[in-house]
């Protein structure tokens, strides 16, 4: 492995210079946070592709066969990779996203009535080199790990070789500017105001029938994209109308998604598990008295922190499956956390890891994520297909990483657009239980949509 380290550069910078490189990926810590927002990675043009279609593994255009899940887990041990102390996380591995409907090669599951945009279940790029930025210290660093060369000798020339490769890309910095994030049209939902409502309502009723506790209902909203649509200033809009932890871009050939995500899903710290459900939303004001107001009644609503414990309690189950005996914990429960447009509650579920299990086991175990499913899950995510009628496609999925050396972080994919063959996608969508008032739920999918709706209107100088 070969370290460098750089000048400081800012991400959206260097992003810049790396945008038409093949398949740049970059997993950005937009909203700054000592312990959420301490790390960003970009990286591009990676060694090997890992894709999961129609439930079917296949590495750089060769389909393989068995379990999509233990394949990959049987690809990332070609790469053994002592982890560095002294570096973010991330140093060298597979990143990319997990589509929600990678769930069909877990659970049998109703198809949707309608496709969406047939992507794959996951895209995962296997990369030699990352940009690593530690933002607590200012400082970044090049990280070439010689893969996928297995002679020593070679990959250490390999390592050294892409490093300078990647420092001249740098070298010349491009600052990313204003441009033409605009619409040909306006948006379009699944669901009128009227069906959102009585989608709720449908919910409710399959509630108090014991159908289930609680299930995750979104609008899927679509709207058409202009030619001289620029994916770069959209999502440079986007991270500062919207500042997130565990926001990202990803830009794979003519697909783009763009994620402004506050949620973590997993992360695998050593042995060491993390979740951070969010459930329980109120929109903000910016009346500072009335935003005050606001997040005490969300603390105090009962109906929220029943939504947020239902979930605690099924990531807890999810969690034990693959961590050690009575290590499963919740230190944190029901605390106020507070983004751009609205508040939310936020638990945070820890675990020590199993001897036997790793950072592909762990997300098997858990995928999707409680928080945007229901309780219970499987059952939730029928009624989601039945009602939803829609494939979710990357909503409600996972984008991240999972390194070479064990360590993975991923979201949860909302507040993420995916746009493809000129056409943009997002949901919104909240947990709905027996509780809810489905006028209110309703206007919680706006609320949670607002930044992106924004996102798309023309930048505002000095924007970025």
């Amino acid at each position: 492995m070969h370290i460098r380290e750089l000048p400081w550069i800012e991400p959206v910078t260097a992003m810049g210079s790396l945008v038409h490189r093949p398949h740049l990926t970059f997993l950005d810590s937009a909203a700054r946070h000592e312990l959420l927002g301490r790390y960003s990675y970009l990286t591009c043009d990676p060694f090997s592709t890992f894709i999961i279609a129609d439930g079917q593994a296949s590495c750089d255009g060769e389909a393989l066969e068995g379990d999509p899940w233990g394949v990959l887990r049987t690809l990332l041990a070609n790469y053994p990779q002592e982890h560095r102390l002294d570096l973010p996380p991330f140093q060298g591995g597979a990143a990319g996203f997990l589509a929600y409907d990678l769930s069909r090669t877990l659970e049998r599951l109703p198809a949707p009535a309608i496709p969406g945009q047939r992507l794959p279940q996951s895209v995962l790029h296997f990369y030699d080199v990352v940009i690593s930025y530690d933002h607590r210290h200012d400082r970044c660093w090049i990280v070439s790990t010689g893969w996928p060369e297995q002679d020593p000798a070679r990959r250490s020339e390999r390592a050294l070789r892409r490093a300078d490769e990647f420092a001249a890309l740098l070298a010349s910095p491009k600052s990313p500017r204003n441009g033409p994030v605009g619409l040909l049209g306006g948006w379009h939902s699944n669901f009128s105001r009227d069906g959102y409502i009585a989608a709720v309502q449908r919910v409710i009723d399959l509630i108090l029938a014991g159908d289930a506790f609680q299930a995750n209902i979104a609008q899927r909203f679509s709207a058409r994209v202009s030619p001289s649509f620029d994916p770069l200033a959209f999502y440079c809009q986007l991270r500062s109308l919207n500042p997130a932890p565990f926001a990202a871009l990803l830009r794979y050939g003519k697909l783009t998604i763009a994620s402004s995500s506050p949620e973590r899903f997993l992360k695998l710290d050593g042995r060491h598990v993390e979740t951070r459900p969010i459930k329980g939303t109120i929109a903000r004001s910016a009346d500072s008295n009335e935003d005050k107001r606001r997040a005490g009644i969300l603390v105090a609503s009962e109906k929220d922190r029943a939504e947020n414990i239902m979930i605690v309690d099924l990531l807890r189950n999810d969690l034990s499956r693959v961590c050690t005996p009575h290590s499963v914990e919740v230190p944190l429960l029901c605390d106020l956390e507070s983004y751009a447009s609205v508040h939310h509650l936020v638990s945070i579920v820890r675990g020590e890891l199993a001897g036997d299990q790793d950072a592909v086991t762990l997300l098997r175990a858990c995928f999707p994520g409680g928080s945007i499913t229901g309780a219970p899950k499987v059952r939730s995510m029928e009624i989601i297909a039945e009602i939803e009628r829609v494939t979710r496609d990357v909503y409600c999925g996972a984008i991240g990483f999972i390194g070479f050396n064990g360590r993975m972080d991923t979201n949860i994919a909302i507040r993420t657009v995916t746009i493809d063959e000129g056409l943009a996608v997002f949901h919104a969508g909240g947990g709905i239980t027996a509780m809810s008032d489905p006028q209110a739920e309703y206007e919680e999918t706006l609320a949670k949509a607002q930044r992106i709706f924004d996102a798309f209107r023309p930048a505002t100088s000095g924007a970025f």
